[in-house]
């Protein structure tokens, strides 16, 4: 019974992998990292929900408006808190084409450090990323059931990471792509780009579809701080996502 269950599962995961490398893309969430309870990283006034948040219905706005013909679906539109399970759940329920994080980075160790980083789901390529992704994921510590909704997982277990890193490994290359697109963007508008990196980020582990987590700038970082916390600066980052989004969307269509 075991067997034939593995087999289903790997049928059903087939489907979803050709789903996720062809077609149009007519459905996107957009994920404002934590709220509510859940400020994130915070320096001075500037509290990391509010600017994600922020940057996240702007980057919806735009697709809305520029791109009729894709259904936008906001995981918050407001301060509120949200398990990381149900993040991923919203996009599903609506089988959405794309899935895109919005959060703002810190290191309290370096006030150098500035800059984009976009991630996708996968094994941890160095520490640092290994410590970021851990302390993203602690949030799950925050929910009511937490040892329900994710059974079996252990925030400081490496194999934990690994076997989310699995799941992912089909919208391996459709992420990659987006989140290439999004780090040339961020450097075109003059922001700068870090990479793509890879670190196992729960919320992207539990989606059926490419991914990304993109962490727009430092607030530990004086520069990107600006950008950040000022309304110019948040719209330059939004318009770079969009357009990384538009032009994924359009190399998928000409396929």
């Amino acid at each position: 019974m075991l067997k034939n269950l593995k087999v289903l599962l790997i049928l059903i995961f087939s489907l979803e992998i050709v789903h996720a490398q062809s077609g149009k893309i007519r459905t996107i969430v957009i994920d404002a990292g934590h709220g509510g309870k859940d400020p994130g990283t915070q320096h001075s006034k500037l509290r990391e929900k509010d600017i994600a948040l922020s940057v996240t219905l702007k980057l919806g706005k735009k697709i809305q408006e520029k791109l009729p013909d894709v259904k936008v679906i906001y995981t918050r539109k407001s301060d509120v808190f949200l398990p990381l399970h149900e993040r991923a759940a919203i996009a599903n329920r609506n089988k959405a084409d794309l899935f895109i994080c919005i959060h703002v980075n810190a290191n309290p160790h370096s006030s150098k450090l500035s800059g984009s980083e976009t991630y996708v789901m996968g094994l941890h390529k160095t520490e640092d990323n290994l410590a970021l992704a851990m302390r993203e994921n602690e949030v799950i510590l925050m929910e009511d059931n937490y040892k329900k909704n994710y059974k079996g997982y252990d925030l400081s277990s490496p194999m934990a990471n690994i076997m989310l890193a699995n799941y992912q490994n089909a919208f391996m290359k459709e992420s990659v792509k987006l989140a290439s697109m999004v780090e040339k963007q961020m450097s075109k508008s003059g922001h700068r780009s870090r990479g793509v990196k890879q670190a196992g980020f729960q919320v992207l582990w539990q989606t059926a579809m490419p991914g990304i987590y993109v962490e727009t700038g430092y607030l530990t970082n004086s520069t990107d701080k600006r950008i950040l916390g000022s309304t110019d600066g948040q719209e330059k980052l939004a318009e770079a996502i969009f357009k990384a989004v538009k032009a994924y969307k359009e190399s998928k269509e000409r396929l």
